[in-house]
């Protein structure tokens, strides 16, 4: 490869691979992960990371911010839809500091991971399915 001509993976480029993500995801999950709005940014905005009582945005490559659907009622009338949040340069970050994943892998992961979220599993449910954040 011509290291002098590559740069680091944009926006669009972890919105692809997220895309890629959702799209490989089995039934049922697949329709309602159809109803998630996925948005890519470079870091977590300050709010966020005070919610979440995390000071480096490094820390975090990816947040569910909605309902999950365990947890819904017909009385619930959300005032944004359901939006998987990810974070280019802690997924950058992240990636470079392991050297023993693909970024697809990792991307695949976090997106899992948010839509697990979603779903209604908690982190410890995830954890046992799911060594990765061993």
């Amino acid at each position: 490869m011509d290291w002098s001509t590559a740069i680091a993976p944009g926006v669009d480029d972890i919105a692809e691979l997220a895309e890629e993500a959702r799209a490989a995801l089995p039934p049922p999950f697949d329709f309602p992960a159809k109803q998630v709005v996925i948005q890519v940014v470079d870091l977590a905005d300050a709010d966020m990371l005070a919610d979440l009582d995390i000071e480096n945005p490094f820390e975090l490559t990816g947040l569910y911010d909605g309902i999950p659907m365990t947890e819904r009622s017909v009385m619930d009338q959300p005032a944004q839809p359901d939006t998987i949040w990810l974070f280019r340069r802690a997924i950058l970050e992240e990636w470079v500091e392991r050297g023993d994943v693909s970024l697809a892998e990792l991307v695949n992961n976090v997106v899992v991971h948010e839509f697990a979220h979603h779903f209604g599993w908690s982190d410890a449910d995830i954890a046992k399915i799911d060594p990765w954040w061993e």
